[in-house]
C-alpha cells in the first residue's frame, strides 16, 4: 500500500517529524530494554553471590554441617533467607552434592544440578545454568570450618524471576515511550500547524517559485518598496527605494529612526495610521509617501510605497505660472480691447485730442513696469516671470514693484542652476506675497533681485501680516499654511531647490511689516557680461530678422529704431499705440507723427505736432492713415512733411 504524499511543506514536515520522534522514541526504547535487561540480570547475580557468601558465613550453618542431620536445622533457615533476600533458592549441600535444603522438599538428598567444582576448591562460581526450578542465575561458595571446606551454599534466582521483574520495567518504559511519541506529535503538529499558515500551505516549490517572482518584482519596480518590520526596522528595500532614500547598501536592519531622513518623512514612516499618497521632501526630491500596515492579530510591520514627484511637480509649478500668464494675457487682452474700442469710438466722435491723449495715458502705465523690468532684467526667465507675475498680482489688486536697486545682466545666473528651479523659488515667493498682500492697505509687493557680493540675491517683501512669532522654521515644514488644507509645499520646494543650488532662504520681518523672504544663491565667478550701458543695449536692442521678446517689451521696431518709451514709444506687444502714427507691423512711427526730418519722437516724452499730423485737412477731424502700400511699406509724405490726400 502507498501512502499519499503530503502536498505542502508544512505536512512534509510533519511526516518527516512524526517518523523521526518515532524512530528516536522505539530506539530509545530498545536500548532501555537492552540496558534494563543486562543491569536486571547484573543485579540478580549480584544478589545471589551477597546471599550465597552471608549463609556461608553464617555460624548456625557451620555448626549444622557439623551435625548429624544438617537437613533439621537448615531447611527452616534456608526458607527464611528466600523470602527475605529476595532469591529463588537457597541450597545448602555437602561437599559433594548432595542437597540439605531445596525449596522443593522432595529433592533433598539429591544430588545438586550444576557445577560446583570451582567452590569444592574454596572459590566462588557465578553462573546461569538450567536447574531443577528452570534457568536461574546462581551462585556457588564454599562452607570453611577453619581450614576445610565442610559444606557448600548455592543462592539463585530463576531467569523467570528476572523476566517477569524486567516486564514490569519494560511496561513503564513503553507507557513512557507512548507518552513521549504523543507529545512529540502534538508538538510536532502545532509547530506544523503554524508553518502552515505562515506558508499558506505551499510546498517547498512553491515557495521558491514565489521568492523568486518576488526577488524579481521587487528590483523591476521602478517606484521605491520598504518594508518595515514590528520594530520599525528596515526588513527589506528595493533598489528605487535606496536611490529615492539615499540608503546605505547595509540599510536592512537598520532602525528608522537612525536613517537620517526628514523629520516628517520619519514621522509617516513611523505611525500606525495608513497614509495615502501624501508628498514629502528630501534634501532633493519631492516624494509622494503611502503606508499600509501588515496585520494579522498583531501588528507586523509596515509596507511602504515611494514615488519621485520632483520633476511633475516642478513641471507642474511651471504649469501653473504658465496658466496664470496665459489668463492675465486673456484679461489684459479684453481690457485692451476696451481701450481700443474707447479710443476708435472718441475718433469718430471727432474727440481727437481726448483719444490721443486716453491711449497715451493708458500705454504710460502699461509700459512703465515692463520698462523697469527689462531695462533691469537681463535674464528671459525672470523678466518673463516678473512681467507675469505683475498682471497676475494686479488682477488681484496687488501692485508688483520692482525695487530701484534691482540689477541682473544677462548671463550672470548659476550654471547649475536650472530654470524650472528659478522658476519654483521667485514664482512661488511671489504668489505666496501676493496672497499675503491682498486685501490689507496699500496692498504691494516689493521684489528686489541682484548679483551682488558674490552671490545672486532674490528678496521678496509684502505689505501683509507677516509670519506669526516662533513660526519663522515651521514655515518651510509641508504642509504650514495659513490658506487652509491641502496647501503648504511652495515654501518647501523653495528652500529645497535652493538647496540644491548651493544656497539657503532666509526669512525676516520686512520694513513694511509684513514676511520677507532672502533667497541667496552663490556665483561661481563674478557677474559675466556687461556693464549698464551694455545691459540697457542688450534688453532694449531690437533684431533685423524679426521682434525678440527682449525687443518688444523694449519698445524697438523691427528695424530697430526705439520707439519714445515715456508715451510715443512702441507697446509690449511691439505694435504703436495708435494706428494712425505707427508703420506697418511694428514698424518705427510714421514721420508725418515724428519731428523734423523724421526723427525719433523726442526721449523727453513729447511727440511734436502728434494731434496736427493725424489730423484732416482742416485740422478738425481724422485725417487718413499712411498706407503702407507705397514706397516698400512705408508711410508716404509729401514734400513739406505733409500727408497725402
Amino acid at each position: 500500500m502507498r501512502f499519499p504524499r503530503p502536498r505542502s511543506l508544512a505536512g512534509q514536515l510533519f511526516a518527516m517529524q512524526a517518523v523521526l520522534v518515532a524512530v528516536v522514541v522505539a530506539g530509545c526504547a530498545a536500548f532501555a530494554y537492552v540496558t534494563d535487561r543486562a543491569e536486571a540480570e547484573e543485579t540478580a547475580r549480584r544478589q545471589a553471590t551477597a546471599t550465597a557468601t552471608a549463609v556461608a558465613r553464617s555460624p548456625s550453618v557451620v555448626a549444622a554441617a557439623r551435625s548429624d542431620n544438617p537437613t533439621a536445622a537448615l531447611q527452616p533457615y534456608a526458607d527464611a533467607l528466600t523470602g527475605e533476600h529476595g532469591v529463588t533458592f537457597v541450597v545448602v549441600m555437602a561437599p559433594d552434592g548432595t542437597r540439605w535444603t531445596h525449596p522443593d522438599t522432595d529433592r533433598i538428598g539429591g544430588t545438586y544440578l550444576g557445577h560446583i567444582d570451582a567452590a569444592q576448591r574454596g572459590g566462588t562460581l557465578t553462573e546461569t545454568y538450567e536447574g531443577t526450578l528452570g534457568r536461574s542465575v546462581r551462585t556457588v561458595t564454599p562452607v570453611w570450618d577453619r581450614d576445610r571446606v565442610v559444606a557448600l551454599v548455592s543462592a539463585g534466582i530463576t531467569v523467570d524471576r528476572i523476566s517477569a521483574q524486567l516486564r514490569r520495567q519494560v511496561t513503564a518504559l513503553l507507557g513512557f515511550a507512548g507518552a513521549a511519541l504523543a507529545l512529540g506529535a502534538v508538538g510536532t503538529y502545532v509547530v506544523n500547524a503554524r508553518l502552515r499558515r505562515h506558508t499558506h500551505g505551499m510546498n517547498a516549490t512553491e515557495l521558491s517559485r514565489v521568492h523568486a517572482y518576488h526577488e524579481a518584482a521587487l528590483h523591476a519596480v521602478r517606484e521605491g518598496l520598504l518594508m518595515l518590520d514590528g520594530q520599525r526596522r528596515i526588513a527589506l528595500v528595493n533598489d528605487g527605494a535606496r536611490d529615492l532614500l539615499g540608503l546605505p547598501e547595509d540599510a536592512v536592519g537598520a532602525p528608522v529612526a537612525g536613517l537620517g531622513l526628514p523629520p516628517s518623512l520619519t514621522g509617516a514612516l513611523l505611525t500606525a495610521e495608513p497614509r495615502e499618497d501624501e508628498i514629502h521632501l528630501t534634501a532633493d526630491r519631492v516624494l509622494v509617501v503611502s503606508t499600509r500596515p501588515v496585520v494579522g492579530g498583531e501588528r507586523r510591520g509596515t509596507v511602504v510605497t515611494l514615488r519621485d514627484r520632483t520633476e511633475l511637480q516642478e513641471l507642474s509649478g511651471e504649469l501653473d505660472s504658465e496658466r496664470g500668464f496665459t489668463q492675465a494675457l486673456r484679461a489684459q487682452a479684453h481690457e485692451a480691447a476696451n481701450r481700443l474700442h474707447t479710443v476708435v469710438s472718441l475718433i469718430e466722435l471727432g474727440r481727437v485730442e481726448e483719444a490721443v491723449e486716453f491711449a497715451t495715458a493708458e500705454l504710460e502705465l502699461a509700459q512703465t513696469l515692463t520698462d523697469r523690468v527689462v531695462d533691469a532684467v537681463g535674464e528671459p526667465v525672470l523678466a518673463a516671470l516678473l512681467l507675469g507675475k505683475s498682471a497676475q498680482a494686479g488682477e488681484r489688486g496687488v501692485e508688483l514693484v520692482l525695487a530701484d536697486d534691482s540689477r541682473i545682466d544677462d548671463g550672470v545666473l548659476p550654471p547649475g542652476l536650472a530654470a524650472r528651479d528659478l522658476v519654483t523659488i521667485l514664482g512661488n515667493l511671489i504668489d505666496n506675497a501676493v496672497e499675503a498682500a491682498q486685501g490689507s492697505a496699500g496692498a504691494r509687493v516689493t521684489v528686489t533681485l541682484a548679483a551682488t557680493g558674490g552671490a545672486l540675491l532674490l528678496r521678496v517683501a509684502d505689505t501683509g501680516p507677516g509670519v506669526p512669532p516662533g513660526e519663522e522654521d515651521a514655515v518651510f515644514a509641508r504642509g504650514w499654511s495659513t490658506h487652509g488644507p491641502g496647501r503648504g509645499i511652495g515654501l518647501p520646494l523653495v528652500r529645497q531647490a535652493a538647496h540644491r543650488a548651493g544656497g539657503r532662504v532666509e526669512l525676516r520681518t520686512g520694513p513694511e511689516g509684513g514676511a520677507e523672504f532672502t533667497v541667496r544663491l552663490p556665483l561661481p565667478d563674478a557677474p559675466r557680461g556687461t556693464g549698464p550701458a551694455e545691459g540697457r543695449e542688450a534688453a532694449g536692442a531690437g533684431r533685423a530678422g524679426g521682434p525678440t521678446a527682449g525687443a518688444e517689451r523694449a519698445g524697438a521696431g523691427s528695424g530697430g529704431t526705439a520707439a519714445d518709451r515715456a508715451g510715443a514709444g512702441v507697446g509690449s506687444s511691439g505694435a504703436a499705440p495708435d494706428p494712425a502714427c505707427a508703420g506697418s507691423g511694428g514698424a518705427a512711427p510714421d514721420p508725418a507723427c515724428a519731428g523734423s526730418g523724421g526723427a525719433p519722437a523726442d526721449r523727453a516724452g513729447t511727440v511734436p505736432d502728434r494731434r496736427a499730423a493725424c489730423a484732416g485737412p482742416d485740422g478738425t477731424g481724422p485725417g487718413r492713415v499712411p498706407s503702407p502700400a507705397a514706397d516698400g511699406g512705408a508711410a508716404r509724405t509729401e514734400p513739406g512733411g505733409e500727408v497725402p490726400g
